[in-house]
């Protein structure tokens, strides 16, 4: 496996409103529409200037997210990766014993895997096309 760069950050947040109008007035930066509708799920995504989505906010729901997590960086839900070698990734996480869910998206060539990492931090690993 590969890891190509950032692909975005997650963040969960209790008011969506008041955390896009924070980046479109703090940092000029522009929400959009998440291009897949999924059922029960408010967010958006925030670009960067060439129109890359590189920050995804969405509404806190208690059964996916447990408690609302707030305090340095309590709100972050996950960081993706954009990656090549989706057969590797899953090959080297059975060999050491490393738990995963994969989700394939059923538009468009995205499939996902999800580790945890020691710290608790949720890894989204994006492979396109792979």
């Amino acid at each position: 496996m590969q890891v190509q760069g950032l692909n975005h950050i997650n963040i969960i947040t209790g008011d969506l409103d008041a955390t896009l109008e924070f980046y479109d007035s703090v940092l000029g930066m522009k929400a959009q529409t998440i291009p897949v509708p999924i059922p029960n799920f408010k967010g958006s995504w925030i670009i960067d200037a060439q129109g890359n989505p590189i920050v995804h906010v969405q509404q806190f729901v208690a059964e996916r997210h447990g408690e609302l997590r707030s305090g340095p960086t309590g709100a972050l839900d996950h960081v993706a990766l954009t990656c090549e070698g989706f057969a590797d990734v899953q090959r080297r996480c059975d060999e050491l014993g490393v738990e995963y869910r994969v989700n394939d998206r059923m538009s468009g060539d995205l499939r996902q895997v999800f580790i945890t990492d020691p710290n608790e931090v949720v890894l989204e690993l994006n492979f396109h096309g792979d």
